[in-house]
């Protein structure tokens, strides 16, 4: 399951990280967050080598929600070298997921 971070550590696992990241912005009300959470936890499986997976709660966060202009949930952002290079909305099946991710390790 992918770890819930806050504004104390998002520099540190996030921007500084040396492998992409993606970032789930979420709310525990969301029903199409409530369907990608095992999504999530199977790409986490299948991409341990290659990326890391954090979870943003929206409701506890409203700093870092306000400085990535989330809108809509789940909001999904891919950081690669502390900086954003990509975002979607919505629930993704696990498929296309990881062949979004994919574009990001060099598979």
């Amino acid at each position: 399951m992918a770890e819930r971070i806050g504004k104390d550590v998002f520099e540190e696992k996030v921007l500084k990280n040396d492998l992409p990241v993606l970032v789930e912005f979420y709310s525990d009300s969301c029903i199409a967050c409530k369907k990608l959470a095992s999504v999530l936890g199977q790409a986490e499986e299948l991409l341990a080598n290659r990326f890391r997976i954090y979870k943003v709660n929206t409701n506890y966060e409203t700093g870092l929600t306000e400085e990535y202009e989330i809108l809509s949930r789940p909001t999904l952002i891919v950081f690669r070298d502390g900086q954003e290079v990509q975002r979607k909305t919505g629930a993704l099946k696990i498929r296309e997921l990881v062949d979004w991710l994919d574009l990001f390790t060099g598979k």
